[in-house]
C-alpha cells in the first residue's frame, strides 16, 4: 500500500505507540514511530511448512497497515531450542519477534531450556490454530488408522514416523498416539514438517502428523495418502478423511497453534499495537477465507494479557501430559 492511506496508518500506529514511551525517554528529533523500520520474525523450522506460510501472510498484513516489511528468518534446529534462545536474548525493542507453535510450552515443561519460557517472553498475538493430518506413503498398504496399527503390531519399529524435531507438538503427539494404540515406530526428527513430508513422498520415512497447512496440497496431488484428522469432528477441507478417535484410537485428538512472542520487557505498548494489527487483519472476512482453504482457522481476538493467562493454563496441562508419557530428550 502506498500514499495517503499508508502515511495514515504509519502515523496512527505511531502515536498509539510512542505517546505512551515519551515520558520515559526522549527521541531524536524526526526518529518517527514505531515500526521505523523492518521486524524480524524468527520461525523456528525450516521454510515451506505452516508456520512459515502463516508467518508469510502475516507480514503481508503489518505491510499493508504499517508499510514496513516483516522479514521472516527461518532458524530451524535443536527442536526449535536455537530459534527460541536467540529472541529471548534479542533485545526487547519490538524488532525481533518469533512465531512459535504450543511446542514453546513443550520446551518449558520438558525443561529443555534453562529459563521459563513464561517470563522469558512476552505472548504478542494467537494467530492461527490448525489440526492434523496423519499422512503415509502411498505405496505402503495402509489406507485407515486400523491398517496402520495391523501393521505395526505385525512389524515393531519396522515404521518409521518423522516429527517437526525433537520435543515439538508432533512429536509428542505421536508418541501420545503410539501409547493408545499400543504400536511401536522408530523416531526421525527433522527441522520442520516441509523436508520430512519430502521424505515421506520419497519413501524414506513412512508416516508423519502433519498440519492441514502443511499436508493438505501433497495429500491433494496423491503424493500422500491421507488416512485421517486428529480433529473431534471430520473436517470440511477434507471431508473424506475419518478422524484418528472413530478409527480406532478413542479420545484421541491433537491440534497445534501458531503464535507471536516478543522477548520479555518489550513496551506494553508496542504488544497491544501488534496484537491490534494482526488479529483485526486475521479475523477479516477475506482472510478468514483464505485460512479456511488451507485447513486453519484464525485465533478470536484476545489482548496481550487475555493470551498471557491462556498460556499459564495452557503450561499446567502440557506438564501434566509430558509426565505421563516417557519422552526422551534425545
Amino acid at each position: 500500500m502506498t500514499g495517503p492511506q499508508n502515511t495514515l496508518a504509519v502515523c496512527v500506529l505511531a502515536v498509539c505507540l510512542c505517546a505512551p514511551q515519551l515520558a520515559h525517554a526522549q527521541q531524536k528529533p524526526g526518529a518517527g514511530g514505531y515500526p521505523n523500520k523492518p521486524i524480524r520474525v524468527i520461525v523456528t523450522i525450516a521454510a515451506g511448512g505452516g508456520p512459515d506460510t502463516v508467518a508469510r501472510i502475516v507480514g503481508q498484513i503489518v505491510y499493508e497497515k504499517t508499510g514496513q516489511p516483516m522479514v521472516v528468518d527461518n532458524r530451524p534446529g535443536g527442536g526449535t531450542v536455537l530459534a527460541t534462545d536467540l529472541v529471548v536474548h534479542a533485545p526487547p525493542d519490538g524488532y525481533t519477534l518469533i512465531l512459535h507453535t504450543d511446542t514453546l510450552l513443550l520446551l518449558g515443561a520438558m525443561k529443555r531450556v534453562p529459563y521459563d519460557v513464561r517470563k522469558a517472553l512476552e505472548p504478542v498475538v494467537q494467530m492461527t490454530a490448525q489440526w492434523y493430518v496423519l499422512v503415509v506413503n502411498p505405496s505402503l498398504p495402509i489406507k485407515s488408522v486400523r491398517d496402520l496399527i495391523e501393521y505395526a503390531k505385525a512389524r515393531p519399529d519396522a515404521l518409521n514416523y518423522a516429527s517437526q524435531g525433537v520435543g515439538t507438538t508432533g512429536h509428542l503427539n505421536t508418541e501420545r498416539f503410539k501409547s493408545m494404540a499400543g504400536v511401536s515406530m522408530v523416531h526421525v526428527p527433522y527441522k520442520g514438517a516441509a523436508p520430512a513430508l519430502l521424505d515421506i513422498i520419497g519413501g524414506q520415512i513412512q508416516i508423519m502428523f502433519a498440519s492441514t497447512v502443511s499436508a493438505t496440497p501433497h495429500v491433494a496431488s496423491g503424493k500422500l495418502r491421507g488416512i485421517a484428522v486428529s480433529s473431534p469432528r471430520r473436517l470440511a477441507l477434507l471431508p473424506e478423511l475419518p478422524t484418528v478417535a472413530e478409527s480406532g484410537v478413542p479420545d484421541f485428538r491433537a491440534s497445534n497453534s501458531y503464535n507471536l512472542f516478543a522477548p520479555a520487557g518489550t513496551p506494553r505498548a508496542i504488544l497491544h499495537a501488534l496484537n491490534n494489527v494482526i488479529s483485526t487483519g486475521l479475523n477479516a472476512p477475506a482472510m478468514v477465507k483464505r485460512l479456511a482453504a488451507d485447513g486453519t482457522e484464525p485465533a478470536p481476538p484476545a489482548t496481550p494479557e487475555e493470551f498471557k493467562a491462556l498460556i499459564a493454563r495452557e503450561y499446567a496441562l502440557v506438564e501434566k501430559q509430558v509426565k505421563g508419557l516417557s519422552v526422551k530428550d534425545l
